[in-house]
């Protein structure tokens, strides 16, 4: 994106560069902010709505009509204070020493040579092995997704702080989002014994959050996991509901489909393949039998990511990538639970988890005493698969105790994965939303839509987990993306910038050359 001069004054000495040519060199050399859109103002906005993997809070509560939840707080304006301690005497009195003590204490102080420092031995692990290897976490989508914006910019943020620093404006944003969530379950919290009921009640949020979106319609902040190349990776969905976000362009896709699938012009109608007399005599049993194996239309599930923003205005073009490759990897892990394509012994092993060992009385009396009817027949229940659940009038405590390990109450989860999901991944609406918010009373500020497009999410993560494993280095952005170089914390340390403007310093030499 180009930017303009800054510099009112013109050099007495001429340039080596056009003007066109110095809007470059200024994208990358000038730090100084600039009002455009897109978040380059506000870079710490980019990554506090994708979530880490987190420990439970507490079990979630569906949230019936008429109770009372909380509304938008003010919320607070978070102020940073910069505490300086001073070393020496807390005293007033200052020592004063004369000045033939100083030379007697001075004289009799021996002068060693200091050791010369090691030099730092260069650590030539992948990104993986360093940071997302047991006993570190798992991957999470924002390991995957981060990059997306400048994958160096990452990399100096593990190296330095092993992981991105929460700022006052992720705190703002995380206030926004807990708002929202409390309009659809009530946390409460729970005494856990182990680290595998600490699991256990994770998975059953997931259940009652399958529940929700099936009850109700929406559901908001569901945890997923999902295996990809091997690696477990971990991330939590703001908000799944049956509501398109763009029916056009849903239509449009659709349309789409229909007519790559349609007949070429020379190719044989069934009419003509069976004859009249064929269709006549057996009536319309043929065709009724070709309809019949069509699979039903059933509801969608769509993907929305809520973003908040301290500017007005929506992102575009580059700035926009990391949150369109957010939704599409949610899209994409949810698609393989849906499917109930994700082994989950690989999920225990990477946890460390005993599967198998049984839950505390203790922790499924208070798990089963908070969700009493949440297993009765829903009034218009929509279509689930035969055996794809246990009988609707079981109560939690009941369930509970049939699923009394992380193993069972698992398959539990996919149970309902399959309820909520009845079409498998087709369930899973192509249009996906993002949804921005102002951070201080969570005013909608717009959204912007677009399609699943999976050769593209394939070929971002072929070529972040080559990355993450070290097939590659670490690639900073291009010219053209060099308004993010502006507020990036690493803008004095980083050599991909200073290569990039003495390789565009050197074309431009050799154009002139050329030129003349």
């Amino acid at each position: 994106m180009p930017v303009t001069d800054q510099q009112d004054g013109i050099s007495d000495y001429g340039s080596d560069f056009t003007p066109d040519e110095e809007e470059i060199l200024n994208a990358l050399l000038y730090q100084t902010p600039q009002q455009d859109d897109g978040p380059n103002r506000d870079p710490d906005l980019l990554l506090k709505d994708i979530k880490d993997e987190e420990g439970p809070r507490g079990a979630r509560v569906f949230r019936r009509q008429g109770q009372q939840f909380q509304d938008y707080p003010p919320l607070p304006l978070f102020k940073t204070r910069i505490t300086i301690q001073l070393d020496g005497d807390n005293n007033s009195s200052a020592n004063i020493e004369s000045r033939e003590s100083r030379l007697e204490r001075e004289s009799s102080v021996s002068i060693e040579t200091p050791l010369s420092p090691k030099p730092e031995v260069p650590d030539l692990r992948s990104p993986l092995e360093r940071f997302r290897t047991k006993p570190k976490k798992a991957l999470s989508v924002t390991d995957l997704i981060s990059p997306s914006w400048c994958e160096l910019q990452y990399w100096l943020t593990l190296t330095k702080h092993g992981k991105k620093r929460r700022t006052p404006a992720m705190k703002q944003g995380s206030a926004v989002h807990k708002v929202l969530e409390d309009r659809v379950h009530e946390t409460v919290a729970v005494d856990i014994k182990s680290k595998e009921e600490a699991w256990g009640l994770r998975i059953w949020n997931v259940i009652q959050g399958l529940k929700t979106l099936r009850d109700t319609g929406m559901t908001r902040e569901l945890e997923i996991w999902g295996v990809l190349d091997g690696l477990v990776v971990n991330g939590v969905i703001d908000e799944l509901s049956f509501i398109c976000p763009e029916p056009e362009l849903e239509e449009a896709e659709e349309n789409r489909k229909t007519a790559r699938k349609m007949p070429a012009a020379d190719q044989m109608t069934i009419t003509n393949f069976l004859g009249p007399s064929t269709l006549e005599s057996n009536g319309t049993g043929v065709l009724n039998k070709l309809r019949s194996s069509l699979p039903e239309k059933t509801s969608k599930v769509y993907i929305t990511d809520v973003k908040t923003r301290g500017t007005k205005s929506i992102p575009n073009a580059s700035s926009f990538r990391p949150t369109s490759m957010q939704l599409m990897l949610y899209h994409r892990i949810l698609s393989d639970l849906a499917t109930n394509k994700i082994n989950a012994d690989v999920i225990f092993d990477r946890y460390e988890l005993n599967a198998d060992v049984s839950f505390s009385d203790g922790f499924i009396a208070q798990i089963g005493s908070l969700n009493q009817d949440e297993f009765l027949v829903l009034e218009n229940p929509l279509p689930v698969q035969e055996d794809s659940s246990l009988p609707s009038s079981q109560d939690s405590m009941t369930v509970l105790l049939a699923h009394s390990s992380l193993r069972k109450l698992w398959t539990l989860m996919m149970q309902e994965f399959a309820r909520s999901f009845s079409a498998g991944a087709k369930s899973i609406g192509s249009v996906l939303k993002a949804e921005y918010r102002t951070p201080t009373d969570g005013a909608i500020l717009g959204n912007k839509t677009f399609l699943y497009d999976d050769k593209l999410m394939q070929e971002y993560l072929n070529s972040e987990l080559r990355w993450w494993k070290g097939e590659r280095a670490a690639e900073g952005v291009s010219v053209e993306e060099a308004y993010k170089c502006r507020t990036c914390d690493f803008f004095d340390e980083c050599s991909w910038r200073r290569n990039k403007i003495e390789e565009a310093t050197l074309k431009m030499r050799e154009r002139k050359s050329s030129v003349v």
